[in-house]
């Protein structure tokens, strides 16, 4: 939890002014008692000894308590939810921007549906516990220890109760409190569980009734769910304790002052309005604990929130990219240096996998193991493969999706973990295997690729990615509704479109991760010409099934499990290469 109030600094007013309220509210509530022992003993008095007068006085100075009183407790309530709030909203914000500088790696280790109910459920909880905390966490100490020594201003012998029976509430109370709080951390392990097992239904929902899988999905939500609500209950048992042993500690203290009282008075050390205002003190002790109760326990699902979310703060942003080089201008201009009237141009190519292999974290066996090729500025790379071969490993690697295990990936000969995660992917355009369009219009997820994107650049990469007809044929053109995910599209149409926003940028390196599987033959061929006519410079990868769409690569990389069989062009592996004669082969009858 200390890590995270760092999101409260800029509420220290607030957090200040709203426990102060809390006491002054506090200190007046501590003098009624007093006010009613004066009206019994002075007011009302023995029979045919009553001062009206007096008891009007005390009647309007308990109305004036009771004002300055609500006026102190709303003041203190804005504060407090003022405070928690704005602390809330600054910890998701900070969540939010950590979660998008996590690499693949963590955010496969934590999960997506751990992330969510960390950044709703769980902030939610820590929310509640800090408004709470500001609101009562100073107010019913102080009740509880001012009326303890507000009764032995009145009577020694008969405070002596509250000396018993105040540690035996807080016996009570943090024991549990430290019973519980471990309990809560399960408690929101298991909703993770199940908030997995609905997103996944959610988003599988069609597999599942294709396979008519609905009643083995609702059985297996259904067992989560048994286990969370067992969970629940079994917390809510514990907790549930303390309020009647409270009530009952509480209650019993007030019964010996009632006989304790009873004996004072009648021996004439005690006056009946100074009994009744003992015994109002053991009942404003028996109300802030009752608070103080409820109190612990929503502090304990705070704390137990907090851990997690500080947890998600902790893991490591994985921004080796985020490195500069020393030499960095240096390695940007390594392509050539100036000799005289002329540039001498080095070797460097300019893009280089030396030895590359990667291992996913948590896997037993290397997903792709010692790949090396180079590529030069303005070639086609075509990666074919078997699948799990590891094609979209393999270009998942040149953004710095996932870091390298073994090896190093070079651009223009420099580590691209030298490089800024910004400045290498502002060279990159990607058009992942899934194709993922967002709510908006056509136009804002095109400028994604590049935010002051005209008109005429907007078209350009349209028309580039054969997506002219699904742009024009929309109400609004540019500016056509996109549902969320791009429901309301085909899957060939999504495909275009995240084509033509890769090429927006008119990126150095273009990645089209089979990104075109759904488009017909002939739709695929006049993309591959319309790629190689627009950006001569512009390195391409293609990944593909198909052996048509890399067969006219300048060089062709053949994937089997993870390693490098076949690197070439298509002639030269149909002679030699026995995987890409396979694959080739089963696509197209084998010639005579």
């Amino acid at each position: 939890m200390k890590k995270l109030l760092v999101y409260l600094k800029d509420y220290r007013k607030e957090s200040v002014l709203a426990p102060l309220f809390k006491l002054l509210e506090a200190f007046f509530e501590l003098f009624v008692p007093l006010v009613m022992a004066s009206i019994i003993d002075r007011g009302i008095g023995s029979p045919g000894n009553s001062d009206m007068g007096h008891i009007v006085r005390m009647g309007l100075c308990l109305l004036l308590l009771a004002a300055v009183g609500l006026a102190s407790s709303v003041t203190a309530q804005f504060f407090a939810a003022r405070a928690a709030v704005g602390f809330s909203a600054r910890l998701r914000q900070a969540v939010f921007e950590h979660i998008q500088r996590l690499d693949f790696t963590n955010i496969d280790k934590a999960g997506t549906s751990t992330l969510i109910t960390r950044m709703t459920s769980d902030i939610n909880q820590v929310q509640s516990g800090v408004n709470m905390v500001l609101r009562l966490f100073l107010r019913s100490p102080i009740i509880v220890f001012g009326a303890m020594i507000m009764a032995f201003t009145i009577d020694v012998k008969s405070a002596l109760i509250f000396v018993v029976a105040i540690p035996l509430l807080a016996v009570v109370v943090f024991g549990v409190m430290m019973i519980t709080m471990p309990m809560y951390k399960k408690v929101q392990s298991a909703l993770d569980r199940v908030l997995g097992i609905t997103r996944e239904n959610l988003t599988g929902v069609r597999v599942i009734r294709a396979f008519h899988q609905e009643e083995v999905e609702e059985k297996r939500f259904r067992e989560q769910n048994n286990t969370l609500s067992h969970l629940q209950t079994a917390v809510a048992r514990i907790s549930a304790v303390m309020n009647p042993l409270t009530y009952v500690i509480v209650n019993g203290a007030i019964i010996a002052l009632i006989y304790t009282g009873a004996l004072q008075v009648n021996a004439g050390n005690l006056t009946q309005g100074e009994v009744v205002a003992i015994i109002n003190y053991m009942s404003q002790i028996l109300v802030e604990l009752v608070k103080l109760a409820n109190l612990i326990v929503t502090i304990t699902k705070a704390l137990a929130c907090a851990d997690r979310v500080a947890g998600v703060l902790e893991i490591p942003a994985g921004e080796a990219a985020e490195r500069r080089s020393a030499s960095a201008e240096a390695a940007i201009e390594g392509a050539g240096k100036p000799m005289g009237d002329t540039m001498q141009f080095s070797k460097t190519p300019f893009l280089e996998f030396d030895h590359v292999s990667l291992t996913y974290q948590g896997a037993g066996d290397q997903t792709l193991q010692d790949v090396h090729f180079q590529v030069e500025r303005g070639q086609t790379i075509g990666i074919i493969g078997g699948t799990g071969s590891g094609k979209s490993s393999l270009v998942n690697l040149i953004p710095g999706f996932y870091p390298v295990t073994e090896g190093a990936i070079r651009l223009e000969g420099k580590d691209i973990q030298s490089i800024s995660t910004e400045q290498l992917r502002q060279r990159i355009g990607v058009a992942p295997q899934k194709a993922v369009l967002f709510k908006g219009t056509i136009r804002s997820n095109l400028q994604w690729g590049k935010p002051d994107a005209t008109d005429e650049e907007l078209w350009q990469a349209i028309d580039t990615a054969q997506a002219r007809e699904v742009v024009e044929g929309r109400d609004g053109g540019l500016d056509a509704k996109v549902a969320q995910n791009g429901k309301n599209l085909s899957g060939g149409q999504k495909q275009r479109l995240t084509i033509a926003r890769a090429l927006v940028r008119k990126p150095e390196i273009l990645i089209l991760d089979d990104s075109a599987s759904a488009l017909d033959y002939a739709t695929d061929a006049r993309l591959r010409q319309a790629l190689k006519e627009v950006e001569k410079d512009t390195t391409t990868f293609i990944v593909s099934q198909r052996a048509s769409t890399i067969r006219h690569a300048d060089q062709i990389i053949v994937l089997d499990d993870g390693m490098v069989v076949g690197m070439g062009t298509h002639e030269k592996l149909l002679a030699d290469c026995q995987v890409y004669q396979e694959i080739y082969y089963s696509q197209y009858e084998k010639e005579a």
